[in-house]
C-alpha cells in the first residue's frame, strides 16, 4: 500500500446511508483535519472514516497517535477504534518498540484479513477478469473467462461475481466494475455499443444477484481512481487508456469529474486533423481511437514493411494523441497525464511525441513546468483497483 500524504481527507460518508447511495461517497482531497462543519447526526461516520483513512495512508499507529493526527479526543478514539475492530476493519497488532520509560503503546493497523473487495474489469477484448483484493488493494485471487456473445454477458459478469464471491472467504465488503461505455451516477449503462447495451443497470443487476452494495462505472473513471490512490498522482490528472478503445478519466482537485452527460474524458471520438485519417467504428473519419486503439496501431504496424517505419507510426500516433489533449491541458491546467495500455505501443516514441505536441500546442509557466506525460505503473490491474477504491470510498469513505 501506498501511504501518501495527509492532504487526502475521507469522503462525507454517512454511516445511516444505504449501500445503494453510500458508494457515491468518492469525494478526496481534503484535509485529514476538516474545516467544514460536520452535522451531528454525521459525526459518527465521518469520524470513522477518519480513523481508517489514516491508518490506510500512513500505516499502524498507537491510539495516541491518531488522536494527534485526526485532532479527535483520545476518549473518542478508543471507542472508535474498539468499534473498528468488533467490526473486522482494524486490528491491534502488537506493541511499539519501547523507546523509553513507559508502557510501549500497542499499535493498531487496517485489518486487511477482515473483509475483501471483488473487482471486475470488462473492459478487455477477449476476457473479462475479476480479482478478490484486500482493502489495501491487494490481489489475492484472480479468474478470467472469454467474452460471450452479446446474449450471454449479463449472465457471464453475474457468474464471475458469485464465483469471485465464493473465493473471497471473508465478508464481501461490495463489488466495483469497471465497464467500457458511458454510465450514469447510478450504474445505468446508458450506453455501450461494443456490448449493445442501452439504459443498461447492470449495477442493480449485480446487486440483486448477489445481495452486495455494487458500484459500476467507466473503466477509464476506475482506472484514474486507482492512480490516485495506488500510483501517487498528483491531484490534477488526466488518465487516458488505450486498448480496444481509447478512453480517459479525470481528476480535478482530487474530485473525479464526470460532466452533466457523464460522458467527461470520452476523448476516443475526437477528430484529430484534417488530412482524413483512417474509418472509425462510430462512422467518422480520423477519430483519436481509430489512430490509436491497440487494434488500429498493432495493424499499422504490422502492415508496415519496413520496420524502420515503425518509428514514425508511433510518433504519428503521439502527436494526435497529443492534439487531442492540447485543448484540455490548456482549459483545465492538468499537471500530469498517465498512459494506460501495452508499454510496448505506448511508452517511449509515442509518449516522446506527445509531449513535444503538448509543449508546441500549450503554455507552460516555463520550459521546465509543462505536462509531465507517463506510463503508469498499475499495469494490467490498473481497472481491478480503481474498483476496489470506489468500493472502498463508497463503504468506508477511504480514498
Amino acid at each position: 500500500m501506498s501511504h501518501t500524504e495527509a492532504r487526502r481527507g475521507p469522503s462525507h460518508f454517512d454511516a445511516s446511508q444505504s449501500p445503494a447511495t453510500s458508494t457515491r461517497a468518492f469525494m478526496p482531497g481534503r484535509s485529514l483535519r476538516q474545516g467544514a462543519k460536520v452535522l451531528p447526526e454525521h459525526a459518527r461516520g465521518h469520524n470513522r472514516s477518519l480513523v481508517l483513512q489514516t491508518l490506510f495512508h500512513q500505516g499502524a499507529m498507537s491510539r495516541a497517535d491518531l488522536s494527534r493526527e485526526t485532532g479527535l479526543t483520545r476518549v473518542t478514539i478508543s471507542d472508535l477504534v474498539a468499534e473498528l475492530i468488533a467490526d473486522g476493519f482494524v486490528a491491534e497488532i502488537g506493541v511499539r518498540e519501547a523507546s523509553g520509560p513507559g508502557k510501549p503503546a500497542i499499535l493498531v493497523d487496517l485489518d486487511h484479513a477482515g473483509h475483501r473487495i471483488v473487482g471486475l474489469d470488462l473492459s478487455g477484448s477477449d476476457t473479462f477478469i475479476g480479482a478478490v483484493l484486500t482493502l489495501d488493494g491487494g490481489i489475492v485471487a484472480r479468474r478470467e473467462v472469454a467474452v460471450p456473445d452479446a446474449d450471454a454477458l449479463v449472465d457471464t459478469v453475474v457468474e464471475l461475481a458469485r464465483a469471485l464471491v465464493a473465493d473471497s472467504h471473508a465478508p464481501v465488503l461490495g463489488i466495483g466494475v469497471g465497464t467500457p461505455g458511458v454510465v450514469d451516477d447510478r450504474g445505468v449503462i446508458l450506453t455501450a455499443p461494443n456490448f449493445g447495451w442501452a439504459g443498461f443497470d447492470l449495477e442493480g443487476a449485480l446487486r440483486g444477484a448477489l445481495g452486495v452494495p455494487v458500484l459500476v462505472a467507466n473503466d477509464a473513471n476506475a482506472a484514474v481512481l486507482a492512480e490516485y490512490t495506488f500510483g501517487g498522482a498528483p491531484d490534477d490528472v488526466l488518465l487516458v487508456k488505450v486498448g480496444r478503445g481509447v478512453g480517459s478519466g479525470l481528476l480535478l482537485a482530487g474530485q473525479p469529474m464526470r460532466g452533466s452527460r457523464f460522458a467527461a474524458g470520452e476523448i476516443g471520438h475526437v477528430t484529430v486533423g484534417t488530412d482524413g485519417g483512417p474509418q472509425c467504428a462510430c462512422g467518422k473519419v480520423g477519430c483519436l481511437e481509430a489512430w490509436l486503439s491497440v487494434p488500429s496501431l498493432t495493424s499499422r504496424l504490422s502492415a508496415a514493411a519496413d520496420p524502420a517505419d515503425h518509428e514514425g507510426i508511433l510518433r504519428d500516433a503521439g502527436e494526435r494523441l497529443g492534439i487531442a489533449l492540447a485543448p484540455v491541458v490548456g482549459a483545465l491546467d492538468v499537471s500530469e497525464i498517465v498512459l494506460s495500455g501495452p508499454p510496448e505501443l505506448l511508452g517511449g516514441s509515442l509518449a516522446e511525441q506527445t509531449v513535444e505536441t503538448l509543449r508546441a500546442r500549450t503554455l507552460a509557466p516555463s520550459v521546465d513546468e509543462g505536462v509531465r506525460v507517463r506510463m503508469t505503473e498499475q499495469g494490467q490491474d490498473i481497472v481491478l483497483r480503481g474498483a476496489a477504491v470506489m468500493v472502498l470510498s463508497g463503504q468506508l469513505g477511504v480514498s
